[in-house]
């Protein structure tokens, strides 16, 4: 229970079906923060909601592993010049890993979110899918789950849109019922990002060129750019520039056309499907590179990926995810 209203609405599905349900928060991150899932206010909500619902609360404290698996590496990527995805390592390494673990080691039968996803069963095992709501799916960020995981996996909210869930909340008086949506990374306060890496990097200032290496400005540290990008670049040329490059060795920024970030194919590293099988090499995909982003046909030859058609470049370190159809077949990272 995150404190908001889709883990709130998703006990009360479950305590409705005539499950034994206790409720758990997780602490994770303990500096500043404005917004998240493991505030002191959304532990409240959480504990008050459970409250109101009859079932046990708890707080298990998980900020020193954290710090490990989800903070250190978001730093490190963006020394690196990637763009990390704090989200699916939280959900790999924290409520799939230490919570699930938890749960395992305490005797529940499964793990249940507020996750906008389903599980649905087919001949070859559970399988996860987008969920109802296409606008709050998210699918994307549980790529990664095991068949294993899978099994001993409830999505409540799934099959309702996020009104739904609203009017679920409203209509039981949660006091999460009309609360906002954290949408930022949960460790980092609101425009705080460059205080943030600035704190914990050694920032080495470097050129921005264009494509053909002509020098057009400076920068102070790769951090502060990612592939794709058109605003922030302090660069005059007329016309609009893109970061199509971030070269973190020379902390060089290479900007240039949109045209220049087209590309047909996509490597990737550290693939993952759920029943552990890859699948036909004839097979076509749907492959999706943002959380709520569009998705795009795709082939898989091996590790490389091959676009139906040209695709902006994906940023290394960002997640890619395959799908056929609504359901997810697997993922990785982009190179």
């Amino acid at each position: 229970m995150s404190g908001g209203v889709d883990s709130s609405v998703a006990a009360a599905m479950l305590i409705d079906e005539g499950h034994d349900v206790t409720g758990v928060t997780l602490k994770l991150w303990g500096g500043d923060q404005d917004s998240g899932c493991c505030s002191v206010s959304d532990v409240e909500d959480a504990r008050r909601v459970a409250a109101q619902l009859g079932i046990a609360h708890y707080v298990f404290n998980f900020t020193d592993e954290f710090d490990t698996d989800v903070v250190d590496p978001y730093v490190d990527a963006y020394a690196r010049g990637t763009t990390p995805n704090p989200c699916v390592e939280c959900n790999r390494t924290m409520k799939w890993g230490r919570l699930f673990e938890r749960c395992e080691q305490l005797g529940f039968d499964a793990l249940a979110t507020g996750h906008h996803a389903r599980i649905v069963a087919t001949p070859n095992g559970p399988r996860l899918a987008r969920g109802h709501d296409a606008d709050k799916d998210q699918s994307y960020v549980l790529y990664m789950l095991s068949e294993r995981h899978l099994h001993r996996t409830l999505l409540p909210v799934g099959d309702l849109t996020k009104a739904q869930v609203r009017a679920r909340a409203a209509t039981l008086d949660l006091r999460t019922a009309s609360k906002a949506e954290s949408m930022d990374v949960c460790f980092i306060t609101k425009g705080g990002r460059d205080t943030f890496l600035g704190a914990r990097i050694s920032r080495k200032p470097g050129s921005i060129v264009s494509t053909t290496g002509e020098q057009l400005g400076t920068h102070g540290g790769v951090d502060a750019f990612t592939i794709g990008q058109r605003r922030g670049l302090a660069v005059a040329v007329g016309e609009r520039r893109y970061v199509v490059d971030v070269e973190a060795d020379t902390a060089t920024i290479v900007v240039g056309e949109r045209h220049e970030l087209l590309r047909t194919t996509l490597r990737l590293s550290n693939l993952e499907f759920v029943n552990r099988l890859r699948p036909d090499p004839s097979a076509v995909f749907l492959a999706q590179v943002r959380a709520h982003g569009d998705s795009h046909q795709c082939m898989l030859d091996g590790d490389l990926l091959l676009w139906s058609k040209p695709q902006q470049r994906v940023a290394p370190g960002q997640v890619v995810v395959l799908y056929e159809h609504d359901l997810v077949v697997g993922g990785g990272i982009a190179v």
